[in-house]
């Protein structure tokens, strides 16, 4: 069975958030493409859309966590966690994250976006000053030596679906040639 089918099958063809039927894609919570299925969740295209663009949250759809934060999977757990983090000035989500209970290695797995960090949390931005997602597309401001890759990256080139280094904010994972390496911010821009 496909990892898409087998989401869609767990979820019984329904946000695994929101309870929505429409618009449904199966959305990978992992900083690294996965192909478990505890490691995804079935959204619908709001919570998706909300999930990736902050500045268009709306409160009031998150509600729904009040019900999916308990479910058993990993993956849906990691989603409701770090939204009701962002959601914290709002009052009432602190109220269900003191009520929420997750495993150690999930628990490390939901802070790997930096969200949820005591003490202020880590923001990543790139030399222009902007600030990185986990997920985004950079490209190289500079050709970078890679060492122990044997090769150097060119600037100009591409880094797609980055991750978020999150106790350091000079520094994000992304593939180049192939390889999984660490690159400073300040040798990167947003695109």
């Amino acid at each position: 069975m496909s990892l898409i089918n087998e989401v869609q099958d767990r979820s019984g063809n329904q946000c695994e958030l929101c309870a929505a039927t429409d618009n449904l894609t199966v959305y990978n919570v992992a900083l690294i493409q996965s192909k478990n299925a505890d490691e995804s969740a079935n959204i619908c295209g709001t919570c998706k859309d909300q999930i990736e663009n902050p500045d268009k949250m709306d409160p009031n759809h998150w509600r729904c966590l009040n019900d999916s934060m308990w479910s058993e999977v990993p993956a849906v757990k990691v989603l409701a966690w770090r939204m009701l983090n962002r959601l914290k000035a709002e009052g009432w989500p602190v109220d269900l994250l003191e009520m929420m209970y997750l495993e150690d290695d999930v628990l490390k797995w939901a802070r790997e976006t930096g969200e949820g960090n005591e003490g202020g949390d880590i923001v990543h931005k790139d030399s222009n000053g902007a600030t990185l997602s986990s997920g985004d597309t950079v490209v190289l401001i500079k050709d970078l030596n890679v060492k122990g890759g044997g090769f150097t990256a060119k600037r100009g080139t591409a880094v797609r679906n980055i991750s978020l280094v999150h106790d350091n904010p000079e520094h994000i994972e992304g593939r180049v040639e192939g390889q999984q390496i660490v690159i400073l911010t300040q040798y990167v821009k947003k695109s």
